[in-house]
């Protein structure tokens, strides 16, 4: 546990705060764009001990929460079909679609498997070669390589009864659509730690200098991000706006070599929905021409029927970093865990998830304060 323990330290992190509060004179706004460390931010109180005025928002760093109502509705009627193994990830089972979800749909008797990897998918792929196996297969750069070696080996096995749905989005595209947005107030990120792990920094470099943005990438521990916003202090009190690592840990300014060369071999760069977001150029990943058998889109001839998101439900606003759980009128009474009116409050990486588990008592406070 040394190596966990230390990034949880309580002397470090009290030095880190003290640090803070003594170099940052202007109320900043920051991002965090991954979900885990929305979830360190809220479940540690981070947000709570920076200084007055300076503020943490929530960017779109859930890849479950982004996943379009439209991809969610193509995996419901995969695991209707007859002959159909719809396996997938467990939090991906209770997102609603348009009218219902995966959980729903298991129990009125569709095939939907909870499996811990895509290599489980297709291993259930050549213990029944009589059904067609499909891994729904969502998430950022990070999750994109493993989904992409499970399509591989399937080729190199010829594991013809397995297929790939692919709902896999880039984080740059998506971040510069953000930051070009009319009432953008981010004048700092914390950079998702993962994600570079295996992309690298070139692309966050291009951000910097665009938007003359100054960009930390973070761990997931509360000393990481407490470092990360100090450093992000540092550069934005001096005029600065350049790439620094704080999770040298695990972030190389190449990334992975192995993962980038698999990811170019089965995927390719596409148009792609984000929930929340609308469509943005080139930001997600598909199944690429020379693996087209085990595309389950073209396998299945599935095509998108657009549907529209539901209209109390302010995911979209939450996904943007414009509004956070609390300022939703449905948040923690019509919509919750259980009964989510979208994916943020499903998913272990949402916002909505965070605060709830979290936060959700002090919500309910400020409510009866409101109303005396």
């Amino acid at each position: 546990m040394k190596h966990l323990d230390e990034y949880r330290d309580e002397k470090l992190a009290n030095a880190l705060v003290a640090r803070l509060k003594a170099t940052a004179t202007k109320p900043w706004v920051l991002m965090e764009v991954c979900g885990g460390q929305t979830h360190t931010l809220v479940r540690y109180g981070i947000d709570g001990l920076l200084p007055a005025g300076m503020e943490m928002i929530h960017g779109p760093g859930c890849p479950v929460c982004v996943t379009p109502l439209e991809t969610i509705d193509k995996a419901i009627a995969l695991a209707g079909m007859k002959g159909v193994i719809l396996a997938s990830y467990g939090d991906m089972l209770r997102v609603p679609g348009s009218e219902t979800d995966l959980l729903r749909a298991k129990a009125r008797g569709a095939d939907v498997r909870v499996v811990y990897s895509p290599l489980d998918a297709l291993k259930l792929a050549r213990e029944n070669p009589g059904r067609e196996v499909v891994f729904f297969g969502i998430g950022f750069e990070t999750t994109a390589p493993p989904n992409a070696a499970a399509v591989w080996q399937a080729a190199r096995q010829g594991v013809m009864n397995f297929s790939l749905l692919a709902s896999h989005v880039l984080v740059p595209p998506a971040l510069r659509a953000l930051l070009g947005a009319e009432g953008n107030r981010v004048q700092g990120l914390i950079a998702p730690g993962h994600v570079c792990a295996i992309v690298g920094l070139a692309d966050y470099h291009a951000i910097a200098r665009e938007f003359h943005l100054p960009i930390v990438v973070g761990g997931f521990e509360p000393v990481d991000l407490l470092e990360a916003i100090v450093m992000l202090a540092d550069q934005l009190e001096q005029g600065r706006a350049e790439v620094e690592n704080q999770y040298t840990r695990s972030v190389r300014v190449d990334g992975n070599a192995l993962a980038q060369a698999m990811l170019a071999d089965v995927l390719t760069v596409c148009d792609r929905k984000w929930r929340g977001l609308g469509e943005i150029p080139r930001s997600g990943l598909k199944v690429s021409a020379k693996y087209a058998a085990w595309d389950a889109e073209l396998k299945f001839g599935l095509t998108d029927r657009p549907v529209e998101e539901p209209k109390e439900c302010i995911s979209a606003l939450i996904l943007q970093g414009r509004k956070k759980p609390p300022e939703c009128a449905a948040f923690g009474v019509r919509c919750t865990p259980e009964r989510p009116l979208g994916a943020p409050m499903v998913s272990s990486e949402g916002a909505c998830a965070a605060y709830y588990q979290y936060r959700r008592f002090e919500a309910e406070r400020e409510l009866v304060e409101i109303g005396r």
